[in-house]
């Protein structure tokens, strides 16, 4: 992703808000089909699986009020943008989809409990679960595909966390669907089950959210194929003698850059400061999603102990 072309920041943030939208407007349909047949066909997995979509509307909201401040400009107090807020907003997704997964798998182990004191449903009440489980199916699969597609274009962290949530709603409701077909040939308890398993499979996609969300904000390391890309943009230039450190500090799809180079020791001033420019534009003009580059500078760990020559005209690319 690091290396690709960023669409423009109007551009982004438009297609980001419309998959928002999509997705906010989609699972408000669901939550009101799946609660109302789950509840009026008996099935405790179309039940699951309309609380889920509920808590997608929900975090989708506040998803929406994340979005907006992301795309805010720059400004005094936040001088890189407020892109970090889309990482912010991706652990909430996250941190929804586990607490909801909790809520479905509870609620699914009462269900299995409560089979032994109850009656099975009606097979007619079933059927119309069991239709409406399978065109979820349907929606979701097209929501997960066309968001994914939009969170890889723009390289939202937010899009991408929806887009997770949505293939989650595919496995939930065709455990719905398995659950509510084998309860209307008369095993009743394979409904609630299927609603503890996909709860399972939820909340460890809801962990893997937040952990990776997490660590873009906790500034972890740019990444191994990264930090050996601008490794090796940097020694194509001759006054780089090494490259120490690479370190960054990510801002949603953007990253901040701090490079430690070593130079000859005999560079002025002005001359280590124009090598640390050339090591800069290179970099800002090759990775679209740098947004900014620092660049430290002091002499090459080769020369460090030893004396400095009398001479100061020695070529900076010889030896002394």
């Amino acid at each position: 992703m690091t290396g690709s072309t960023l669409l423009p920041g109007a551009e982004r943030a438009r297609k980001g808000m419309f998959g928002v939208n999509l997705g906010l407007f989609a699972n408000t349909f669901l939550a009101i089909i799946k609660t109302v047949v789950g509840l009026t066909s008996h099935s405790p997995a179309l039940l699951a699986d309309g609380i889920n979509s509920t808590s997608d509307v929900a975090y989708g909201i506040v998803v929406k009020i994340f979005m907006r401040i992301s795309a805010l400009p720059a400004d005094k107090e936040h001088p890189y943008g407020h892109d970090r807020m889309e990482s912010i907003a991706a652990v909430a997704v996250g941190s929804f989809i586990m607490a909801t997964a909790i809520s479905i798998f509870w609620s699914a182990i009462g269900s299995i409990i409560g089979q032994f004191q109850g009656t099975a449903p009606e097979q007619s009440k079933l059927s119309l679960a069991l239709y409406v489980a399978i065109g979820t199916i349907a929606l979701k699969l097209f929501l997960w595909l066309y968001t994914r597609r939009l969170g890889r274009e723009t390289g939202n962290n937010i899009l991408l966390a929806l887009a997770a949530d949505h293939r989650n709603d595919i496995l939930s409701s065709c455990a719905a669907a398995l659950g509510i077909f084998f309860s209307s040939m008369g095993y009743t308890w394979v409904d609630p089950l299927a609603g503890a398993i996909v709860a399972i499979i939820i909340l460890f996609t809801g962990i893997g959210i937040v952990r990776d969300a997490s660590a873009d904000l906790m500034n972890t390391s740019p990444g191994a194929e990264l930090t050996e890309r601008i490794r090796n943009m940097i020694k194509g230039i001759p006054q780089v003698i090494d490259v120490e450190e690479i370190t960054g500090h990510r801002f949603g799809v953007y990253i901040v850059i701090d490079i430690v180079i070593g130079v000859h020791p005999t560079l002025w001033v002005a001359e280590g400061d124009a090598v640390a420019t050339k090591v800069e534009e290179k970099i800002m003009s090759e990775l679209d999603t740098v947004r900014r580059v620092f660049v430290h500078y002091h002499p090459a760990k080769r020369f460090r102990n030893k004396p400095l020559p009398n001479n100061r005209c020695i070529p900076v690319t010889g030896e002394y």
